[in-house]
């Protein structure tokens, strides 16, 4: 399967941002490992601070990856149109959150953008990439 991991804003700064919080890896860190867990899939990588940025790459996935693992940080409770093209792209979108959004400040407890992917896994930390690689294998 070819997955296009898709990060949010902010998630450049991982192992240095709140590692109480978010951990001590950085992402570089981790995708190696990631990769060397799924070597039967092709796993690419794109991290944006920007919305519309995030959005021209959903749709430039669409027919070009089998699916999506998508962290989308903090524009999972505020952005619509993220959902929405979730929503009109035709391959599966998992979404990912490192801490657990339901038991952070009353404004992060809802997403948007959950409500338009296949699934949603929070709180697990970086392993929950794993978890969204194994729950696209199952769909």
């Amino acid at each position: 399967m070819k997955i296009l991991i898709l990060n949010g804003p902010n998630l450049n700064l991982l192992g240095k941002r709140e590692p109480e919080i978010y951990g001590n890896l950085s992402f570089g860190e981790y995708l190696p490992q990631l990769r060397e867990r799924f070597p039967q899939h092709e796993i690419s990588y794109f991290q944006s601070n920007h919305e519309g940025v995030l959005i021209d790459q959903l749709q430039a996935a669409d027919g070009q990856y089998d699916a999506v693992v998508m962290n989308p940080g903090a524009y999972a409770h505020t952005s619509i149109a993220i959902a929405d093209c979730i929503r009109a792209i035709s391959i599966p979108v998992v979404e990912v959150h490192i801490s657990d959004i339901s038991k952070r400040e009353p404004y992060r407890r809802h997403s948007f953008t959950a409500e338009a992917c296949r699934k949603s896994i929070i709180g697990l930390g970086l392993k929950g990439y794993d978890e969204a690689v194994l729950a696209l294998e199952m769909l």
